[in-house]
């Protein structure tokens, strides 16, 4: 670990040499590193949720020392739930045509059904179940953030749109980008889950990392397998690095991103100029392509992956 850290490329080039007996297969080595990195991630959301948690456990005590009700909304709910139900009774009672018992016992029952859907608001005119996407999602998303207590089927129904399994799903996927927004704890869940994808795509995106290396450097007599161990050992010292930021965050220090980022670079760099063995510039130009290369794969792979997490959210 520590001359992978502080000699850029020697590791790599040692093993590829044949001095393998004092160095950790790059592979195996790989899998350690990003499931401890993956670990201690997973430790400071967890400590994050904690203290979050605590601070609000100490909010709720405090309003319901000073304001029992507003701690308990569902009382105020159902305060205004009974005080619907009392006056329509009255009214009924009041009418000057009799009303059946029967009738009346309905009309209360089915208030006391749906009486979450009194603030519900549509525009008849909005029947166009052929709308794109986008126009639907906006639609469903301002829908849900008036009426969130409201099941999918009932929402389509008062919205006048087809209960299919695409309005069903765009529905979903709606009231899925409104918890994003208004809970910390959903949108966590779903950049972990891109964070594991992630990795995974990275991994499978490792080889072709080693294939760009090999066009650039197809002078040189490295095997393509040269090429993969070196990779190997730059994404180990990624994950590394990371790790130690995970670290200082977790015991409160608020190290800075773009540090580790440079660093990271900066690390590329050296270990590409002593492991190839050539010079400052023709180095630069190298790190620069096959870095724009492998953004460029990587990128197509994040909208992907995006896309996947987001459907299977």
């Amino acid at each position: 670990m520590i001359p992978l850290l502080i000699n850029p490329g020697k590791v790599s080039k040692d093993y590829i040499n044949g001095k393998r007996q004092r160095y950790t297969n790059p592979f195996r080595f790989y899998l350690a590193v990003s499931i401890i990195f993956f670990l201690l991630v997973g430790l400071s959301k967890t400590k994050e949720r904690f203290e979050e948690l605590s601070k609000n456990s100490k909010t709720i005590i405090s309003k319901n020392n000073g304001n029992e009700k507003a701690a308990n909304p569902n009382l105020i709910e159902k305060q205004k739930k009974d005080s619907i139900i009392k006056l329509v009774n009255t009214e009924l009672n009041k009418s000057v045509i009799p009303i059946p018992e029967e009738a009346k016992t309905q009309i209360i029952n089915k208030i006391k059904k749906d009486s979450t859907k009194l603030t519900i608001e549509f525009n008849p005119g909005d029947k166009n179940t052929n709308s794109d996407t986008n126009t639907r999602l906006k639609k469903f998303y301002k829908f849900h953030k008036k009426n969130l207590e409201i099941s999918i089927d009932d929402s389509l129904d008062s919205l006048k749109i087809e209960k299919n399994f695409i309005n069903r799903f765009l529905f979903s996927r709606a009231k899925l980008i409104h918890s994003y927004f208004k809970d910390k704890e959903s949108r966590e869940r779903f950049l972990l889950q891109i964070l594991y994808y992630g990795s995974v795509a990275i991994f499978l995106l490792l080889p072709f990392f080693a294939l760009f290396l090999k066009l650039f450097y197809v002078r040189r007599k490295f095997t393509y397998v040269d090429h993969l161990i070196f990779v190997f050992h730059e994404q180990t010292v990624f994950f590394m690095l990371f790790t130690i930021f995970t670290l200082l965050e977790i015991f409160g220090l608020n190290p800075a991103l773009w540090i580790f980022n440079i660093l990271f670079l900066l690390y590329l760099f050296l270990s590409m100029k002593n492991f190839y063995q050539q010079g400052c510039l023709k180095t630069f130009v190298k790190f620069i392509l096959v870095n724009l290369s492998f953004i460029i794969v990587t990128s197509m792979g994040i909208t992907l992956l995006f896309i996947f997490s987001f459907a299977l959210a």
